[in-house]
């Protein structure tokens, strides 16, 4: 067995600690975003780098709310009302103050991020919780906005010009927790971007369609 299969096979759990990784790389990297440049296209979205920002933003604060309740419900989201700013722009619960810039911006991801860092560390294991692609666990939302702030800032670092190459083992972990049916003969980063219909692999053309499965495992 190749030890990316061994990775695949007998992965460690994705953490808080993992979770509050990835929002810090992705922070550090887009420091380095001009001003002026927040306004341009994030990748191969439809939206802008700011919009792109705040949209991770509200998936990782919307995963932490849905561990949220007492009895989270099991047959749709917490309902917090989302709203579009424009036609065509993502649908978020919450959005950046423009007048604070993207110091202001950057500090919205980091607190939504702590947020799903601590609910993943304080809810009980056994605790489920909706999501559109299947009930899961504090674990399984954990890799969920991880495997979000990793393809979001591949976006934006396509849109901006930067490099973006996220932790071999963290890419291997959420794989595993969330994309059990992708390729392990490939490395973890390009695989995951394949996985989320980002990139091709060989012999793997490019996903039109993709989904995760977030389905309690352990």
């Amino acid at each position: 067995m190749s030890r990316s299969d061994e990775i695949r096979s007998f992965p460690p759990p994705v953490t808080a600690d993992d979770v509050g990784l990835a929002v810090r790389l992705a922070v550090e990297l887009l420091r380095e975003v001009p001003p002026d440049a927040w306004d341009g296209k994030a990748g191969s979205l439809d939206w802008s780098c700011w919009e792109t920002v705040e949209h991770l933003s509200d998936d990782l604060f919307s995963y932490a709310a849905q561990l949220g309740p007492a009895a989270p419900p099991l047959d749709r989201e917490v309902p917090f009302a989302w709203e579009r700013r424009r036609p065509g722009g993502p649908a978020n619960a919450l959005h950046a103050d423009r007048e604070a810039g993207p110091g202001g911006l950057l500090q919205v991801l980091e607190a939504s991020g702590a947020l799903l860092v601590a609910m993943v560390r304080t809810t009980p294991r056994q605790t489920r919780a909706h999501h559109v692609f299947g009930v899961s666990d504090p674990e399984g939302f954990a890799a969920m906005g991880i495997v979000e702030t990793l393809v979001h800032t591949h976006d934006l670092a396509e849109g901006l010009g930067l490099g973006w190459n996220p932790p071999t083992d963290l890419c291997a972990r959420v794989l595993a927790r969330l994309f059990p049916d992708a390729p392990g003969s490939t490395a973890p980063w390009p695989t995951l971007l394949w996985a989320t219909g980002r990139a091709e692999l060989p012999g793997q053309p490019r996903l039109t369609t993709w989904r995760w499965y977030g389905t309690p495992r352990r």
